[in-house]
């Protein structure tokens, strides 16, 4: 038995990747991020209970940490994950109650191309005040 034919290997090689199969992967995984991330949110904000007697400076050293390029890019993920988990919710309840089974394919495509517009719109507007105080310092 060779690498490619053992275990999970031979599994996701094998595996029929349709539409409706990535759909469901994505979905997935989708929402498993997003658990993660209520996880992490929950100690970022009990992180700043511990903090109260300090008038806010904690406070303002998170937010400042989250505003860094970084956390930018992960916020932007976020959105993606949202957004995905979102529009696939949304094609499942047409397949399952409008009688969408026989426009999967046309509607995970459409979920995926909506997401792309929308992820990238996102960009412009998380990035946006970013470059712009970027140019603005190169031309000062």
């Amino acid at each position: 038995m060779n690498f490619y034919q053992s275990g999970w290997t031979k599994v996701l090689t094998t595996y029929h990747r349709f539409a409706g199969s990535w759909a469901w992967i994505l979905h997935r995984i989708s929402g498993l991020a997003l658990t993660a991330y209520i996880f992490m949110h929950i100690i970022a904000l009990s992180n700043l209970q511990k903090h109260k007697i300090d008038r806010g400076k904690a406070f303002n050293e998170e937010m400042a940490l989250f505003s860094s390029p970084f956390f930018l890019v992960i916020e932007w993920l976020l959105f993606a994950f949202v957004l995905y988990h979102t529009l696939n919710g949304i094609r499942i309840v047409l397949v399952d109650f409008a009688n969408g089974a026989r426009y999967h394919k046309q509607l995970h495509y459409a979920v995926v191309t909506i997401g792309i517009i929308a992820f990238l719109a996102m960009g412009y507007v998380i990035f946006s005040h970013q470059v712009n105080n970027s140019v603005a310092v190169l031309f000062r």
